[in-house]
């Protein structure tokens, strides 16, 4: 029987195998085009016939090896790598909605997603209702349409730390015949592989954990392989009816459970075109061989974080799903035994202009837009990356106005938490 290969050994070893003589180093393949010695070749590409490469905007060396170690890690079938993380969460979702469709999706996800799924893919005639994530599933019935083709979720919600509840959001996509969608970026693989609970995509910004440095924007979509779409066929149209763009060809029927991941590459990247360069990928590559390093020095810190300020009397309240007080606990216990992320939401005593001044009192911690990389970061969201929302929807996002997300990094955690004190120094009540 052969041993399933450790996610350690994956990040590492995974998607790039060099032949004998070849660069032990995954090379950057940086060129747009490939040559070939005949035009018969190159039309076998363009129809999709052959496998090989012809123009880096639908594929390229470097990228695909990158994708292919993501999808390891995953446990899918295949993976395509995106320019941004924005860009695979509606990669994945446009793949198999058009005008007309419906989607379901948790309200407690990252402002910038929340405003693709409410406002610009609205403008697409692509509609989304939000629910919330702890409700029942008699409740997430309810949101369900004859239209509806795919449910929407984040494993650990940015920036309120939610855990979703992935086996009953997989039952009730599944029970309408859809796929459930699960942004897995701020868990990782290394702590959680949402397919082994049901879902059947899974998308990543590489931005975070994965690249680790801040040094790359990136994004991942995944494909299981266990969606049944010809089973559903009527649904989903785009991949089990004749593409005319490729003379008559059928993904499901041409390329069976890679059917979703062949369709992003050769329709979607051949006609939007949000491919990474190949000297990004490179890095989040680097990020990756580190990632089963990192991920648990980040969580360590993270709690002893979270346990330091849950006992602070200026601070108001904490969330973080490895403390025995939160009320995702028992959820995080099942999906993140081993440890779920290194970022916490916190709120202190006092006004939202209190919370804005305390950040900028942080001398170490760093006020950035950006979260989940090596270096301990902090951010506002209702003045930051959620501003656009208002305070209804702040709130139905988990999003309070006192909300500060703490990105803990991989320092050591006494010098995090003696910024932190400091910096609440002036706030004792």
């Amino acid at each position: 029987m052969k041993k399933e290969v450790s996610k350690a050994t994956i990040c590492v070893q995974g998607g790039w195998k060099p032949k004998n003589g070849e660069s032990r180093v995954l090379p950057i393949y940086q060129s747009t085009t490939f040559k070939y010695d005949s035009s018969e070749k190159m039309a076998r590409l363009f129809d999709l016939e052959d496998e090989g490469y012809f123009y880096t905007r639908l594929a390229n060396p470097t990228n695909d090896a990158v994708a292919s170690k993501i999808a390891e890690l995953e446990g899918g079938v295949g993976a395509i790598l995106t320019s941004s993380g924005q860009a695979a969460n509606f990669y994945a979702v446009f793949n198999i909605c058009q005008a007309g469709d419906h989607m379901v999706c948790s309200s407690t996800i990252y402002g910038g997603t929340f405003n693709l799924f409410a406002v610009t893919m609205k403008k697409l005639g692509i509609e989304c209702t939000f629910v919330n994530s702890d409700t029942s599933e008699e409740e997430l019935d309810k949101a369900f349409q004859p239209n509806t083709k795919a449910m929407f979720g984040e494993t650990i919600s940015n920036p309120s730390i939610d855990v979703l509840d992935i086996e009953k959001f997989a039952r009730v996509a599944h029970k309408h015949g859809v796929p459930l969608i699960v942004d897995n970026t701020f868990a990782t693989p290394i702590n959680c592989r949402p397919f082994e609970w049901g879902a059947d995509i899974v998308t990543h910004s590489t931005t975070k954990y994965m690249d680790g440095h801040a040094t790359s924007v990136g994004g991942a979509v995944v494909d299981s392989g266990n969606f049944d779409w010809d089973a559903h066929a009527e649904k989903f149209p785009g991949l089990t009816t004749p593409d005319e763009s490729y003379h008559g060809l059928t993904y499901t029927k041409a390329f069976g459970k890679n059917a979703y991941i062949v369709k992003i590459t050769a329709q979607l990247m051949r006609d939007l075109g949000s491919i990474p360069s190949p000297h990004n990928s490179f890095l989040l590559n680097l990020g990756l061989e580190t990632l089963h390093l990192r991920v648990p020095r980040h969580c360590e810190n993270a709690l002893k974080v979270a346990q330091w300020l849950e006992a602070n009397p200026n601070v108001k309240w904490v969330n973080y799903c490895g403390l025995k007080s939160s009320k995702y606990y028992e959820l995080a216990q099942k999906y993140l035994p081993n440890g779920s992320c290194g970022v916490v939401a916190f709120g202190i005593k006092g006004s939202r202009e209190e919370a804005v001044e305390f950040m900028d009192k942080l001398k170490m911690i760093a006020i950035v837009t950006h979260v989940a990389d090596a270096r301990t970061c902090v951010l506002h969201p209702a003045s930051h990356t959620h501003r656009q929302m208002s305070d209804e929807q702040l709130i139905a996002a988990g999003v309070a106005p006192d909300l500060i997300r703490l990105s803990v990094g991989i320092e050591d955690a006494n010098d995090i938490i003696g910024d932190l004190e400091q910096a609440l120094e002036s706030f004792k009540k």
